[in-house]
């Protein structure tokens, strides 16, 4: 089940749920709106799942940044979020679809027990200028059945993320650099 509004501003208040820099203003009745960080990695040439992702760091300034279709950009929200008793589902939203954004399709769970900066997988269809700071997605949170198993004890290789995160898959193929 998804949170409403109230029942956010309810856990927050318990604290069960940290949203940290958190503005009230930015509840909406089923989710919070979180934003875009000041920091993207540039990945660069060709991807190879057997080897750690070539990056190059970039801010973004105040004055936006445009990013450009067939490059893939890593970048981290504003807001660290996490809760110990509620699962979360990040997402990009309609205003971010509309401008041809795809961001973050393929890893929006935030498992119990994370509290994290989300690295953020973005695409675009044309060029677009982005800004830091900019609302950029929804983030809901569910109730979680069953026996919760804290993240953080899991021994993930993503359990001490805190920021933009390349994939660590090499560390799982065979003959990968480790």
């Amino acid at each position: 089940m998804i949170l409403t509004r109230p029942a956010i501003r309810a856990a927050l208040q318990a604290g069960e749920i940290t949203i940290e820099p958190y503005d009230p203003a930015r509840l909406s009745p089923n989710a919070y709106d979180w934003r875009l960080g000041d920091t993207l990695r540039v990945c660069a040439g060709e991807l190879d799942a057997a080897t750690p992702t070539a990056f190059v760091e970039q801010v973004i300034p105040a004055t936006g940044l445009v990013l450009k279709p067939e490059v893939l950009y890593l970048g981290v929200t504003l807001e660290k979020t996490g809760s110990e008793t509620y699962a979360q589902m990040l997402n990009g939203d309609r205003t971010i679809g509309t401008l041809g954004i795809w961001v973050h399709v393929s890893a929006p769970l935030g498992h119990q027990g994370h509290a994290i900066r989300w690295t953020l997988e973005i695409r675009v269809a044309k060029p677009v200028r982005v800004y830091p700071g900019m609302t950029f997605g929804k983030l809901v949170f569910l109730t979680a059945f069953g026996t919760p198993t804290s993240y953080q004890q899991q021994l993930s290789k993503y359990a001490d993320t805190d920021g933009i995160d390349i994939s660590r898959l090499y560390e799982e193929i065979p003959g990968g650099v480790l």
